[in-house]
């Protein structure tokens, strides 16, 4: 039977959950009905959609991965149960995380504004850079399918050792978590280059804006506001991406020193922050999605009893 520290991590991993199906089903929802409506979608749009999708799939795993640790972790004992839930967990966080990236770069090209003529030549080109990025994000994953071998290795062993209170090599244990650690690194570490440095040019950019209003006070600012809250929408992501990559080293380091379930149910808990939080923030940082949530609440707040009758 669990305990009631796993009751309750079951409990806040269902709660994040479902709060992330809310938040990632409402984009995909909004964004539905208007490919209907007009027969088309922005890119934008469509990044969003395959972020949300991506997430959603990602949350899934998480579940079901909580669900083996608290009530069948004896079945990571078998490689190739542990292997699959590895691959689906590899390929949703690399969707998830290059849609992402994808979403920073878009917001840059649109919202920035530069003279040179490869910036000017890469904007007009926006949807071509966008398919290039995930296209090559692809080839990344070959590259991951050697992390996936050697994590799935490290999270058998240290299970059959935890049951059978048995020894194996340390060396060898910590030769393949560094090789599975410079790996993941390595893999991450380009969409996190892409979107910060898509950040600081945002930055450069609001500054160069700033500084011409100033030289010409009658000129408009229609500008200011789009580069802010472009910048929010992708500190936001670097901010959440950082501690969902640490909540994933985490996980191999606790695998391999602790060699207990207990202290990974936290980091598998941490790592439903980014795929849960982030699609709300970005639904208050998109205008439609922030139109439609309003919407939404009014009518929720002014026909209560005709919500309360769909539900019964």
């Amino acid at each position: 039977m669990p305990s009631g520290i796993e009751n309750a991590f079951l409990v806040a991993t269902i709660g994040g959950f479902l709060i992330g199906m809310l938040g990632n089903g409402f984009i995909i929802v909004v964004n539905c009905i208007d490919l209907v409506k007009r027969r088309k979608l922005s890119s934008a749009d469509c990044i969003l959609t395959g972020l949300a999708i991506s997430r959603i799939s990602q949350l899934w795993v998480i579940l079901c991965d909580s669900f083996l640790l608290v009530l069948w972790p004896h079945l990571y004992a078998i490689d190739k149960l542990t292997k699959v839930v590895n691959i689906f967990w590899i390929l949703s966080n690399h969707l998830a995380t290059w849609f992402a990236t994808c979403l920073s770069v878009f917001y840059f090209f649109k919202v920035a504004n530069f003279s040179h003529p490869c910036f000017t030549w890469l904007r007009w080109r926006i949807r071509s850079v966008v398919l290039v990025l995930l296209l090559g994000s692809l080839s990344l994953l070959f590259v991951n399918s050697e992390s996936t071998y050697t994590f799935n290795h490290i999270s058998t062993n240290s299970y059959k050792i935890y049951t059978r209170n048995s020894t194996w090599s340390s060396d060898l244990s910590e030769t393949h978590y560094l090789h599975h650690l410079i790996v993941f690194n390595f893999i991450n570490l380009i969409p996190f280059l892409l979107s910060l440095t898509s950040l600081l040019l945002l930055s450069l950019s609001l500054m160069r804006h700033i500084r011409n209003l100033q030289l010409n006070p009658s000129s408009k600012d229609l500008s200011t506001e789009a580069h802010k809250r472009a910048m929010k929408m992708v500190m936001s992501f670097l901010f959440f991406f950082i501690i969902h990559v640490s909540s994933i080293l985490l996980t191999g380091w606790v695998f391999l020193k602790l060699r207990g379930c207990l202290a990974k149910l936290v980091v598998v808990l941490t790592s439903t922050v980014f795929p849960s939080s982030h699609p709300f923030i970005l639904i208050l940082g998109n205008s439609k999605l922030r139109q439609n949530v309003v919407g939404l609440l009014w009518y929720l707040n002014c026909h209560p009893k005709r919500v309360k009758s769909l539900a019964s």
